[in-house]
């Protein structure tokens, strides 16, 4: 009796109906809001989430670059500037040379950088001189075992994102040992 209309004992008429077409249309309507809402959304969150990701990686291959660059020093250098690109056999501060137990040189505290131990590069790698204008940090710090004969190599690089909540950083750490010096 879907859709018909009867007749009670009190001569009154009920409808035995579901939804009319019009509160169907309706209904569609206020879906296809919502549905075209959403999309703009998941549009907007994909882009960000590019973006994120594209940001993430290149932090990570600069930190993996500034760690292999100061692997290949050697142990004892104290000398070799690799705040530039290509370093400089002079003017810097190397792996720190000659260390005492439990001796730590440079930093990875964002808040103050170490000089000597910091380099800024802009967004496609390049070095840039100073923070203003950069949009990657690098900053690394060489720690000396109790036995003199095992150094930690820390590097610390974030993007400098302005206007990012959480803009991305990536610490890597590795061993020297002073075999072969």
């Amino acid at each position: 009796m879907s859709g018909h209309r009867r007749l009670t004992r009190a001569g009154v008429r009920t409808s035995e109906a579901g939804l009319t077409l019009i509160e169907t249309m309706v209904a569609a309507v206020v879906l296809l809001v919502g549905v075209v809402a959403m999309m703009g959304m998941f549009g907007v969150a994909v882009g960000q989430n590019q973006s994120q990701g594209r940001l993430a990686v290149q932090t990570a291959t600069y930190c993996q670059n500034k760690l292999q660059q100061l692997e290949s020093l050697k142990f004892l250098d104290s000398t070799t500037n690799t705040t530039l690109w290509p370093p400089a056999a002079t003017g810097g501060t190397g792996l720190c040379g000659v260390m005492a137990g439990n001796a730590t040189c440079g930093s990875v505290d964002p808040a103050s950088p170490a000089a000597g131990f910091v380099d800024y590069l802009d967004a496609n790698g390049n070095h840039v001189a100073l923070a203003p204008g950069a949009a990657f940090e690098r900053e690394w710090q060489v720690t000396m075992d109790a036995t003199g004969t095992l150094k930690t190599i820390t590097v610390l690089t974030q993007a400098l994102a302005p206007g990012a909540t959480q803009p991305p950083s990536v610490t890597m750490v590795t061993l020297k040992t002073n075999q072969g010096m």
